[in-house]
């Protein structure tokens, strides 16, 4: 039944008396919000678990679920109450932005739940795999595909800055498609690192992934949302070459290269791009913060509203790029995101649906291109019945 709001039992008067103890005080606090509710409940009461999507090991598990009373299908992460031990602040942040935000573009808390043991961040379920993936099992794909992708980007990311949110680690892992449509949006996920400003003071805290964060957080500077906007220009630098503008095995080295902006588009992998990319990519990946193009000028940039992104296929270059510079053994995450596909065929989710997924199986076997240093989650392997491929719930989520 949902728990009773502003209810606080004898003893729990804060936020981490909540991760240790008991879930009414992260009601209390967040019960401002309209988007999701807080639930006392048993996992198995409401829902059917299929598929093991991702694992961050003793923290999180990410898991597919169908929901009994609607046959709604959702994404639903499970979070051991006792490894949130020291994190609270962590999870009562990430909850709390994604409570307040509601975008096309990012990926919506639906619904908390809880056990004695667990918290449930219900959410909501994507399924048209990364971004590189798909890039890379396209055969045309062009600056301007590319430009489409970081309009929408662009938009999700303006719009948390105008919510006074900083996402702090945006890179492609987190860049989801919606569906395996040929036309999907593109979803941004992970706000595990996301901050509200005005909350706690100046932003100062060195976060993010190495390779994407802005020389100003390498350098334990106070900054601010421009840190995003560097961010997506590595992303957009990227996209349009295969390999990152900056990377070496040591940290040190990599550190020292991104504090200094030194980067270059270099040839012959930068020949056919347009000069007006380049020129949008230096506007985003300024060293200075100050003049750093913030979201609003992004998004008037010609490359972005107007018609400088050229439309000839770039698809072999960068798809070779991208295989040779972002290649992991990542076998267990491409063994998951097959019995996704699996399942969801299983379920007859549509006629159309299921020729998409059918269509998109082979990017999901392949190896996926995230380079070593910028990996945040690695997928355990699965534990399905074998009459109905239906998870097995874990006892510890129950």
């Amino acid at each position: 039944m949902p728990l009773q709001e502003g209810a606080h039992p004898a003893g729990c008067t804060d936020s981490s008396s909540f991760i240790l103890n008991c879930s009414w005080c992260l009601w209390s606090l967040l019960c401002s919000g309209s988007a999701a509710r807080i639930f006392r409940w048993r996992p198995q009461d409401s829902f059917s678990f299929s598929v093991l999507l991702s694992s961050s090991g003793a923290f999180s598990e990410v898991v597919m679920a169908r929901e009994k009373a609607t046959g709604k299908m959702v994404a639903i992460k499970c979070i051991p109450k006792k490894a949130l031990k020291g994190k609270e602040t962590s999870i009562e942040n990430e909850i709390a932005v994604l409570r307040k935000i509601k975008h096309e573009n990012i990926v919506a808390l639906e619904d908390i739940y809880e056990s004695s043991n667990h918290l449930y961040l219900i959410m909501q379920l994507v399924s048209g795999g990364e971004l590189f993936d798909r890039i890379v099992e396209k055969g045309f794909y062009t600056e301007m595909d590319a430009s489409r992708l970081i309009r929408q980007v662009l938009d999700a990311v303006n719009y948390l800055h105008s919510m006074g949110i900083v996402h702090r680690d945006l890179k492609p892992e987190n860049l989801l498609y919606f569906s395996p449509h040929d036309d999907s949006k593109i979803m941004i996920s992970d706000f595990g690192l996301s901050k509200m400003e005005g909350t706690g003071g100046v932003m100062a805290t060195a976060c993010g992934t190495p390779g994407y964060v802005a020389p100003e957080v390498l350098a334990q500077k106070p900054y601010s949302k421009a840190v995003d906007c560097w961010s997506i220009g590595v992303i957009a630098y990227i996209l349009l070459c295969g390999y990152p503008p900056f990377y070496d095995e040591n940290d040190s080295k990599l550190f020292e290269q991104i504090l200094k902006a030194d980067y270059e588009f270099d040839a012959p992998y930068w020949d056919d791009i347009s000069d007006s990319a380049k020129d949008f990519i230096s506007c985003l990946m300024e060293k200075d913060p100050e003049k750093r193009f913030i979201c609003d000028q992004a998004l008037q940039h010609p490359w972005i509203a107007g018609d400088t992104a050229l439309c000839k296929n770039i698809h072999e270059s960068v798809s070779r790029q991208m295989r040779k510079n972002f290649a992991k053994s990542k076998w267990r995450q491409a063994f998951n995101a097959t019995a996704v596909i699996r399942h969801m065929r299983r379920l007859q989710l549509g006629t159309s649906f299921g020729s998409s997924i059918s269509s998109s199986s082979s990017v999901s076997s392949s190896q996926s291109r995230g380079p070593a240093k910028s990996q945040s989650v690695d997928c355990a392997p699965l534990s399905l019945k074998d009459s109905s491929s239906q998870l097995v719930p874990q006892a510890g989520w129950l």
